[in-house]
C-alpha cells in the first residue's frame, strides 16, 4: 500500500492553506472565522456521522474496546508524563505542554476509515468505527482537561460546552439506541463532514508557523515519538494481552499509528492556546505517518 499516496491529500490541503494566507488577501482575520466554523460545526457533525455510521456491539467486541481505552489511556498517561522525562524536567513550559500534548495521542479519523476500508473491507470499517467510538470522547477528555486546567477554566464547564465532545457523545448515544441520519438528510451532512475536513486541514496551515517548532524542540519531538512509536508498541502489546483476532489485531495497529487529528490545532487554537505551534505538529505528524503506518503494518504485525 501507498501510504504516501494515501496521506498526499491531507499535507497538500495544509500546504494550500499555509500559502493562501502567506500570499493571497485571505489572511488570518478570515482564517480565525473559519476556524470558528470548523470548530463549532462542521467538525462536529463529522464526528457524529462517522459514529453513528456503522451500528457499534460492544458486547461482542469487549476485548477490543478495553484495548481501545488502554491504549487512549496509555497514549495520555505518555503525553502527560513528558515534563517529567530525564532531560525534559523543568525544560518544558506548562502552557506549551497544555496545548500540544494532545498531539501524542489524537488520530486522524478519516484517515483511519480510508486504510481500514482498504485493508479488512466492511469487517475493518466496522472495527475502525468502533475504536473511534469508543476512544474519542476519552481523547477529547484528555485533550481538553490540561488547557482548562492551565487557563484556570472549570474542567465539567469545558467539557460540556466542548463542541468535539458533544458531537462525539450524541453521535455515540445515537448509535447505540440504533438511531440514524434520514436518508433524506444524509447528503447534507455528508457534504458538512467532507467540507470539515477540507477546511479544518487549510486551517492548520494557515495557522502553521513552523518556525514555532523551535520554541519547544524537545516538546515536540518526544510527543511525536510517543505518537508514531510508542503508540504502535502499546497496540502490539495490548493485541496480544486481549487476545485480539487478526482483522481486529490489524486496525488496532493502523489506528496506533495515524497521523494525529487535525483539529488538535483548532481546539488549542480557539482555547486560547499556541495555535501556531500544534499546527507545526499537525503537519509534521502527517508526514511521519508514511514511516510509522508501514512500521505498524509491516514489522509490528509479523511479531
Amino acid at each position: 500500500m501507498n501510504y504516501a499516496e494515501l496521506l498526499f491529500p491531507d499535507f497538500s490541503l495544509i500546504l494550500i492553506g499555509y500559502l493562501i494566507c502567506r500570499f493571497t488577501p485571505l489572511n488570518r482575520p478570515v482564517w480565525a472565522q473559519v476556524e470558528q466554523l470548523v470548530y463549532f460545526l462542521f467538525f462536529p457533525v463529522l464526528l457524529f456521522q462517522s459514529i453513528i455510521r456503522t451500528p457499534l456491539d460492544l458486547g461482542t467486541a469487549s476485548n477490543l474496546v478495553g484495548a481501545a481505552w488502554t491504549l487512549g489511556l496509555g497514549g495520555i498517561a505518555m503525553a502527560y508524563s513528558v515534563p517529567y522525562w530525564p532531560g525534559l524536567r523543568g525544560r518544558v513550559a506548562a502552557r506549551q505542554h497544555a496545548a500540544s500534548a494532545q498531539v501524542a495521542f489524537r488520530f486522524n479519523s478519516f484517515i483511519g476509515l480510508a486504510l481500514a476500508s482498504k485493508l479488512a473491507g466492511t469487517q475493518g470499517v466496522a472495527v475502525i468505527a468502533l475504536l473511534i467510538g469508543v476512544s474519542v470522547p476519552l481523547m477529547n477528555i484528555g485533550a481538553v482537561w490540561p488547557m482548562a486546567r492551565h487557563a484556570q477554566r472549570g474542567f465539567l464547564r469545558e467539557l460540556v460546552r466542548n463542541p468535539l465532545i458533544i458531537g462525539t457523545a450524541s453521535g455515540l448515544a445515537a448509535n447505540l439506541l440504533g438511531w440514524s441520519i434520514p436518508v433524506w438528510l444524509e447528503p447534507t451532512v455528508s457534504r458538512i463532514g467532507g467540507t470539515s475536513l477540507s477546511l479544518g486541514l487549510m486551517a492548520a496551515g494557515a495557522g502553521m508557523q513552523l518556525g514555532a517548532l523551535n520554541h519547544a524542540k524537545l516538546l515536540g519531538s518526544a510527543l511525536l515519538l510517543i505518537r508514531h512509536l510508542m503508540m504502535p508498541l502499546l497496540a502490539l502489546v495490548l493485541s496480544h494481552l486481549f487476545h485480539l483476532n487478526p482483522v481486529q489485531t490489524t486496525i488496532l495497529l493502523t489506528f496506533s499509528a495515524l497521523p494525529t487529528a487535525s483539529s488538535c490545532y483548532v481546539l488549542a487554537s480557539r482555547m486560547g492556546y499556541d495555535g501556531a505551534f500544534v499546527a507545526a505538529l499537525v503537519t509534521v505528524s502527517t508526514l511521519l505517518g508514511m514511516a510509522s503506518l508501514p512500521l505498524a503494518l509491516g514489522v509490528l504485525r509479523n511479531w
